[in-house]
Parts: C-alpha cells; structure tokens; sequence
C-alpha cells in the first residue's frame, strides 16, 4: 500500500468565457491505509480533484505522487488505483461475475481460475456471492453498489477512489453502507478517497475531512476539530446541521452590538475582538440553552416553528421585541433576530411560547467580519468528554 500526495494541484479549465479553475493550489497528504473524504458544495471542485487522482483529468499545475512516484502523467489504466463511481457503472450485458472480472482479465496476467477465485473471495466478503451469476438489471440499488464495489476490491489497488458511491441509495440502506464501508476498509487497509457533499458522511466516515469550498482548500483535519475549531466561517457554516447562527455585530466597548440585540463581552472575547470595528457572532443551535431568567447573556425570545424529529427538536425562535418587519423565519437567509436552537426529542416546547434562551459565552464563535477566518472558537474546557466505563 501507499500514501498519496496531492502537492499544490491546480485545475484549469478554458470555454468562450475564458478560464475556469475548478481546483485552485491545493496541498493534501493522505496517509497510507487512511480514510480522508472530500466533502463540500455542489460544484467545489471535489470529483474534479478526485478525477485527477485517477487520472482521468489532466493536471494544470502541481503533482500528485502515489508512493515516490509522480502520477500526473500515468494513464489510467497503469494506475494502481480502482474507481467506484455514483452511477455504478456496471456492464449491462455481464453477469455480476464479469462485472468483477473484467478489469483483471484485461490489467493482470492472471489465470482463469485466480482470476475467479479472486472474485469469489471478494464476492464472499461483500456477501453477493449468490448473486455472481445474475445481470445488473436484476439488482436492487443496494446490490448493484455491492458489485461496484466488490469490482473494485478484487483488483487489490494501492488506492480507493470513491465518487459519492452511497448517493442514488434510500436513508436506510445508506447509513448501513456507511457503517459497512468504514469496516471495509479497516479490514483490507487500503488507502482511501471518499468524496461527497453529505456531511453526515464526512463526519462519520472520514479518519479527516478536507473541506473545500470554490476549487479552494477550507480546512483538513478530524471531523471533531473541524466541527468544533472551524477554520473559517464558511466551514463553521457547512459543517453542521442545522447551521450554526450567524449575526454581523459591531464591536462597541466592552459589547458587541447587532441589529437586533447586544452581547456583553468577557475577557476572553474581549481579547479576540480587540482592534477590530466588526465581527461576525457564531452560536451552533445546540449550544443554545433553555430556561433561566433574562439577563447579559440570556434573551427573552418567542418559539416560531418547531421541528420535531424524535431524537431531538428543531426550534425556530425571534427576540420576544421583534416587529414582524422580517416575517416567517425558517429560511435559507436568517434575520437579524432569527435563532435556531436544538434540544432533547424529550423536550416540549410550542409555537407561540415564550421562553428564556442562554447563549453562554463559553460556546461562542467569532469570525473576521471582512474575511471571515475564525478569531476565536468555542472552549471545550468545559465540556465533559469522560469515556464510556
């Protein structure tokens, strides 16, 4: 097996506009047997980078190296990597079993009964071995994304590249993949690729996550610290669902001072907010703490909406002396006094309630009005991490 590095790659593509760079100087090293998933929007330049691992993109600039050996010019099929892609791409006219021979009788020099044995094994180990004789027509999504992926092991690569592979199935089957391709991968040890915009994958699957944002680099780390220690605000913002609240504040004093409501600084926040004119306030929704009387950092709201989910409550709140200028509030852009709050599926609350919410000091965000790199993030000091006796 083999570590890979991607060292200041760069992808430009040219149309009658003029240039397009889909992939902007990024700089990873994936280490060998690690999980590392590319996550961010639609249209970041994550299957871009992932294409020309494989070698099916050309490189503008920069070098991809898979062991010592720079990669950028290596075709294809003289890569010792395998590919498995969202739409599966079987051979519709082959059986489940010429579907996973296919790329070592054409890449190994192999015997017909290596080459089947090596398929069998692979078929046992993601149990579709009953299914070997069958046509892709004859699958289910599920079972077709097996032979995908049972196509892939079977040719032992250095490398797995995965172009959001779980996308086309339901909810259910595929947070069982999940779970069945991190085992997967510890098993056999293979360095791995994952790219998709779910960031529930990123977060559950990834040993780290590489977040990028417009061909750019955001942030690479372990899913824990990118959630809790975002880089920027733009991570702060994609990692995490419901999103975080965002609020531009002005720095006045010993106070940061909103459209809609002011913010006493402590010392520590004081500190990260000192020779700047304005910021930008972060809360994640379950930092927000219910209950209490008002006070510094404690705001008498009104509940909108809630969302209940069974696990937890989704709660859509405005400051309690908000005009309606702003209307309804579940919205892509929030206003001025809009928070949104997660708490206990035990927990009852109803539209139209009242209630007291704490955002407490300790779990507070702050973000570079201008550039948006973070300036402080929340302490974990006092958060209790005990492990599980």
């Amino acid at each position: 097996m083999a570590g890979l590095t991607i060292d200041n790659v760069t992808k430009i593509f040219e149309d009658d506009d003029g240039e397009i760079v889909a992939i902007d100087d990024v700089s990873i090293d994936v280490a060998d047997e690690e999980f590392l998933v590319l996550v961010g929007p639609s249209g970041c330049g994550k299957s871009t980078l992932l294409r020309m691992i494989a070698g099916l993109e050309t490189v503008t600039s920069g070098t991809i190296s898979l062991g010592d050996e720079i990669i950028n010019d290596v075709k294809p099929q003289y890569l010792d990597v395998a590919m498995v892609f969202q739409s599966y791409a079987l051979y519709p006219h082959m059986s489940v079993r010429g579907n996973m021979a296919f790329g070592l009788e054409e890449s190994t020099a192999l015997s017909d009964d290596e080459i089947d044995q090596q398929v069998t094994e692979s078929a046992e180990m993601m149990e579709i071995a009953d299914l070997l004789d069958r046509k892709p027509s004859e699958l289910s999504g599920g079972q077709q994304q097996r032979v995908a992926l049972g196509r892939a092991i079977v040719r032992d690569p250095e490398v797995f590249l995965m172009d959001e592979p779980l996308a086309n199935l339901d909810a259910k089957l595929r947070a069982q993949m999940r779970t069945e391709l991190q085992r997967l991968q510890e098993d056999l040890g293979v360095t791995t690729i994952y790219v998709t915009h779910d960031q529930t994958e990123a977060m559950t699957m990834g040993d780290r996550i590489a977040i990028l944002n417009d061909g750019r680099l955001q942030q690479i780390g372990d899913p824990l610290t990118c959630y809790h220690q975002p880089a920027n605000q733009f991570v702060a913002g994609f990692i995490g669902e419901p999103a975080m609240n965002f609020f531009a504040m002005d720095v006045e004093g010993d106070r940061l001072v909103g459209e809609r409501f002011e913010y006493p600084l402590t010392d520590a926040l004081g500190a990260a907010v000192e020779g700047r004119d304005a910021v930008t306030f972060g809360i994640r929704p379950e930092d927000i703490r219910f209950g209490g009387a008002a006070g510094e950092h404690a705001f008498e709201m009104d509940v909108d909406v809630v969302e209940p989910k069974g696990d937890e409550n989704i709660v859509h709140l405005r400051l309690a002396d908000a005009d309606d200028e702003y209307g309804a509030h579940v919205s892509e852009e929030r206003s001025p006094d809009a928070f949104v709050a997660t708490i206990s599926g035990m927990e009852s609350v109803e539209a139209g309630e009242s209630i007291v919410a704490t955002i407490p000091p300790t779990a507070i965000h702050l973000f570079d009005a201008t550039t948006g790199e973070a300036i402080h993030n929340r302490s974990l000091d006092n958060v209790d991490v005990s492990p599980v006796e």
